[in-house]
């Protein structure tokens, strides 16, 4: 895409995501585009990114709207996790307070298909309380934030994957950490669920193909998986891929030529 304006288009892209990475990469070759890939720096090693790359948060909403008025950003794109309902909600509050317009870049939930043993909870607290008393060997795929919830039900036998090493509680004395990075497989997520006689899956609706496997895994071996909701943020543009993402920019910005701006 080539277009020319009186101006750069600056955009501030909030990512995180497989979606974000490959919009940055498109954007990277699109001629009078400024953009700088926000980081909330969770990840030790994200992936490389063609662009500029911010790490840290802003200092809530205030902070966001300051940060885009300082940098005379024109375009605000939320390609976060599903589940990174701060800086979205933060993001929404931001754009209202400064008029720049605000696009989210966010991948359909998973829906279920024949087969699935689904149980929806409307947050993690309540998937992990809805585990049975007894213990029970656990695969948590809700990522290292959610590992103080796990110590809540502490007699369970977890299974965590996470992206980073970390160092577990001593209270989860029956827990193992296994590291890696997507995306995963359905087979080695049977063989893991196989090896550890993995009976519950602890999952986050997230979406994308990139860490479906453990639900087509739990799936092909009859496992219940006590699936947590998305959460409920307010109205704003949003389209479900970088492409889609893409094609909202090229719009904006041959308006802005038409413009003259």
């Amino acid at each position: 895409m080539t277009v020319t304006t009186g101006s750069p288009l600056r955009i501030l892209l909030l990512g995180g995501t497989t979606e974000a990475t490959a919009l940055a990469t498109h954007l990277a070759r699109v001629d009078g585009v400024q953009a700088t890939l926000s980081l909330a720096g969770r990840t030790a090693n994200p992936a490389a990114s063609a662009f500029s790359v911010r790490i840290g948060g802003f200092g809530g909403v205030e902070g966001l709207a300051n940060h885009l008025q300082r940098e005379k950003i024109d375009l605000l794109v939320d390609a976060t996790h599903p589940f990174a309902a701060r800086i979205s909600a933060n993001a929404i509050a931001a754009s209202i307070e400064t008029g720049v317009p605000l696009l989210a870049v966010e991948r359909p939930p998973w829906t279920q298909v024949d087969g699935d043993d689904w149980i929806e909870h409307d947050g993690i607290e309540a998937a992990i309380s809805a585990l049975p008393h007894k213990p029970q060997d656990v695969f948590s795929g809700l990522g290292r934030q959610a590992i103080d919830a796990l110590r809540r039900a502490p007699h369970h036998r977890y299974l965590i994957r996470v992206v980073d090493p970390i160092e577990l509680p001593a209270n989860l004395a029956h827990a193992k950490i296994i590291t890696a990075r997507g995306p995963f497989h359905t087979e080695d997520d049977i063989k893991i669920f196989t090896e550890h006689r993995i009976r519950y899956v602890l999952a986050k609706n997230a979406g994308g193909s990139a860490a479906y496997s453990k639900i087509e895994a739990a799936r092909k071996l009859g496992i219940t998986v006590h699936m947590v909701r998305r959460p409920a943020l307010g109205p704003r543009p949003t389209v479900a891929t970088s492409d889609e993402a893409l094609n909202w920019i090229e719009a904006l910005h041959r308006t802005r030529s038409d413009l003259g701006v």
